[in-house]
């Protein structure tokens, strides 16, 4: 099964053994219509942009006009339209949670790849350059994924975290760890088991 959650933020575990958990919130989300192989395409609410298409999905669906994002999930509870069963998140152990990381931009080889850089000062005239990169007369060429300067973040990152707790009425779903993505960030959680 899987969820469309916003990330809450981090915090801590208030026991003898102090954990850091995230907190998600599960959207409350709606089964437009279900397929065959157990996908379905639902709504949920995120914003207030509306248009002309999404206006007409809101009609087509019988919708009201705060579901106005559309997403197909790839397995759901559900047999048919209507509120999203979110029953199965009471007894799930594993699930694998997917975000957009935090965008960085260009960065350099320290920001991006945790290179050490050299000599702050007394002329080394090295401090957060990659340094050489090219190899000798053979091969005579700058290996394939040689660490250095580029894009760095704003990519899908998927990781798999233990479920501490749910709380349904809530819709908080806790997991052992951190996630990917700033606060606020709308990603998707899958069960694993």
């Amino acid at each position: 099964m899987e969820f469309i959650v916003e990330k809450v933020g981090m915090s801590r575990t208030i026991n003898a053994s102090s954990t850091p958990v995230t907190l998600l919130r599960v959207l409350e989300t709606k089964v437009c219509e279900v397929n065959e192989n157990k996908s379905a395409l639902v709504a949920y609410s995120s914003g207030k942009q509306m248009n002309k298409a999404v206006a007409g999905q809101q009609k087509k669906f019988g919708l009201s006009a705060e579901f106005n994002r559309f997403a197909t999930l790839e397995k759901v509870v559900n047999e048919t339209a209507g509120d999203l069963d979110v029953s199965g998140l009471d007894s799930a152990k594993l699930v694998q949670a997917t975000f957009t990381s935090k965008g960085r931009g260009f960065s350099g080889v320290i920001k991006r790849h945790g290179f050490a850089g050299g000599p702050g000062a007394h002329g080394s005239r090295f401090h957060r350059r990659s340094g050489s990169i090219g190899n000798r007369e053979w091969p005579g060429r700058v290996q394939k994924g040689k660490k250095m300067p580029g894009h760095y973040g704003n990519s899908t990152v998927s990781v798999r975290s233990d479920v501490v707790s749910f709380d349904k009425a809530n819709g908080i779903l806790v997991v052992k760890g951190s996630v990917s993505g700033a606060n606020g960030a709308l990603g998707r959680v899958r069960i694993v088991k």
